[in-house]
């Protein structure tokens, strides 16, 4: 939106599936590919409206299978694209998503997670947290992922993915509960940018190559570049761990002792760390942004600082306390609060937790 002359932010009120929609055609995404899955579905309804009118292509796919390798062969011929869906989906989409990230294809792909295992439920949970930053697919391959805590961090987020993944040449994800993709808030939102160029890299025949022959892969020396390619990435990797961690560290300077969470957990956790310092605790609060790379460093500073972690997810068993549990070692004790099922977490429940801990009881 512009007035006379300057650049005015625009604001509205969007529900979070939508609002990160409309964040990716804003970020310059004109190909979007998925197939409907609860509760992540009002995400290809409203880009099946948005993209045609901003000159984009939308196509439902006839599985999640088909979605992905159409996101590869769109994003391999230098377009920017996407998809999204819940846990069930990635796990169809895991052999696409190794594809990419073998191929350096930029895409964005967006989790709104539900309860499991299996099919499981359609309420919130945060059971994806080994299968999106473990590599849903097989091969050593890396990915960063960002989880949002609010719609607006969502809109942000979504963003930086595709500037990210532009730089990288990786695949992206950006992963939330149904809580923060099914809330409505008031979000301002970024200026559309216009998508990029095509890159030299894109696969779109050899005439755009200057009629020479476009060698992606020479397969008489697979082993030998496989090798080669594998350490490049493993150098982009570490580099990743220098460059793009993101972690908010709240009232952790005086903490006696310091609250983990991700995604809403952490926002409901932001809460519950208010509450326990007008207790009289002096609670703290690491919420991981960048859940990979890890936000170690965070969690190492509290060594010998704090007396204990309490680690709040939708997961049972935890799955994010194992990163904080690598990151500390034994140096601090670990403890969780959990919920899952579909079960939110209950802030008064964390708070008469880190309660009974901060008593020894």
């Amino acid at each position: 939106m512009h007035r006379k002359g300057r650049t005015v932010m625009e604001r509205k009120f969007m529900k979070g599936n939508e609002a990160i929609a409309e964040a990716a055609v804003r970020a310059g995404c004109r190909f979007y590919a998925g197939y409907p899955i609860t509760p992540q579905s009002e995400v290809p309804e409203y880009l099946s409206r948005a993209l045609p009118k901003a000159g984009g292509i939308f196509v439902q796919g006839e599985s999640e299978v088909a979605s992905i390798n159409m996101v590869y062969g769109a994003g391999a011929g230098g377009t920017l694209a996407m998809t999204s869906t819940s846990g069930p989906g990635i796990s169809l989409m895991a052999e696409g998503i190794s594809s990419l990230a073998a191929a350096r294809v930029p895409s964005v792909i967006v989790d709104i997670m539900r309860a499991g295992p299996g099919t499981g439920v359609m309420k919130p949970a945060q059971s994806d947290y080994f299968q999106i930053n473990r590599a849903s697919g097989h091969g050593g391959y890396q990915t960063i992922n960002y989880a949002p805590a609010t719609i607006q961090e969502a809109v942000d987020l979504v963003t930086k993915a595709f500037q990210v993944t532009q730089k990288y040449r990786m695949p992206v994800f950006v992963f939330a509960d149904s809580l923060v993709g099914g809330l409505m808030e008031a979000v301002t939102l970024p200026e559309p940018q216009e998508p990029p160029k095509t890159p030299e890299w894109a696969v779109i025949g050899k005439g755009y190559h200057g009629g020479k022959p476009y060698i992606v892969l020479n397969a008489s020396f697979v082993e030998e570049q496989q090798m080669k390619k594998a350490q490049e990435w493993a150098g982009i990797y570490e580099g990743w761990k220098r460059d793009e961690v993101m972690a908010e560290e709240y009232m952790t300077e005086d903490a006696d002792f310091v609250l983990t969470a991700y995604g809403s957990c952490g926002r409901i956790c932001h809460t519950c760390v208010d509450e326990l310092r007008e207790a009289g605790y002096k609670a703290g609060l690491v919420r991981p942004i960048t859940t990979n790379p890890f936000p170690a460093e965070a969690f190492r500073k509290l060594i010998g600082k704090v007396r204990f972690i309490l680690d709040v997810e939708m997961a049972i068993p935890a799955l994010m306390a194992e990163d904080v549990r690598l990151a500390v070692g034994d140096h601090l004790p670990i403890h969780t609060c959990l919920t899952t099922g579909g079960v939110i977490v209950d802030s008064d429940e964390v708070v008469r937790c880190a309660i009974r801990l901060a008593k020894g009881e």
